[in-house]
């Protein structure tokens, strides 16, 4: 749980915002804190793919010898040529 405090001017803005909304200033609260943190956290990629990023294993290996490859790739079209 959280409090805080607002300034006179401030309080007054959100008391109207909220009934204008339809809302307890509670939830109004809740959901301007919520958007601005989803707003802030969406510029982060970190954030943003942190309940997908290491789910999907894919067993690895397949990239060991790509170096090797391309080398190789690369001297045969140079034999070719």
């Amino acid at each position: 749980m959280r409090s805080l405090r607002l300034d006179p001017d401030l309080d007054k803005m959100v008391r109207r915002a909220a009934a204008a909304k339809g809302e307890s200033v509670s939830e109004f609260l809740r959901r301007a804190a919520a958007e601005r943190a989803e707003e802030t956290l969406a510029g982060n990629p970190r954030e943003r793919f942190a309940d997908v990023a290491g789910v999907v294993h894919g067993g690895g290996g397949r990239a060991r010898r790509t170096g090797a490859a391309f080398s190789e790739t690369l001297a045969e079209d140079r034999k070719r040529q």
